[in-house]
């Protein structure tokens, strides 16, 4: 079976392409401008804050870096080949989307690590003070995973 990437693929890959550029543009700025403990205070609760996670969701699983890169190399197959099942453009594009974010937060932890293979830390820098602060890739991830499953939901089949 051969893959049509020159329609059924070229927004889905796409779209992760930008969030994963998206994603690693911003954590190298974060990483250059607050360095040394800097905040900037934008509204209400939200601030920017750099923050490096060795763990997972919620810094939960600290220490567990290689396995958490494994685990999501596994999801990122997954959700590609549930991607490759759907005839709804819209679920193809979010996973995507998706699969950019997963794969952001997996070079982080590539390719910022000092600590072996798949030991770095993920930047993360969106502090709204009374949530743990994350970064624009754990965004995508979680709101393409609520549109994913809405989508389903909605049309009754099984897009996630």
């Amino acid at each position: 079976m051969q893959a049509d990437w020159s329609g059924r693929w070229t927004m889905p890959a796409l779209a992760g392409v930008v969030v994963l550029t998206l994603d690693q543009l911003t954590k190298r700025w974060a990483l250059d401008f607050l360095r040394d403990g800097r905040t900037v205070d934008l509204f209400w609760t939200l601030r920017l804050r750099l923050v490096e996670n060795t763990g997972a969701a919620f810094s939960q699983g600290e220490g567990l870096g290689p396995l958490i890169g494994l685990l999501v190399l596994g999801v990122v197959v997954v959700l590609a080949r549930i991607g490759a099942k759907t005839a709804d453009p819209l679920a193809r594009v979010t996973v995507g989307a998706v699969i950019g974010g997963a794969l952001g937060n997996l070079f982080d932890r590539a390719f910022r690590s000092d600590g072996g293979l798949l030991g770095g830390a993920v930047v993360d820098f969106i502090d709204l003070q009374w949530w743990p602060v994350f970064n624009l890739a754990d965004s995508v991830v979680v709101v393409g995973a609520v549109v994913i499953l809405w989508l389903g939901n909605q049309r009754g089949e099984h897009t996630a």
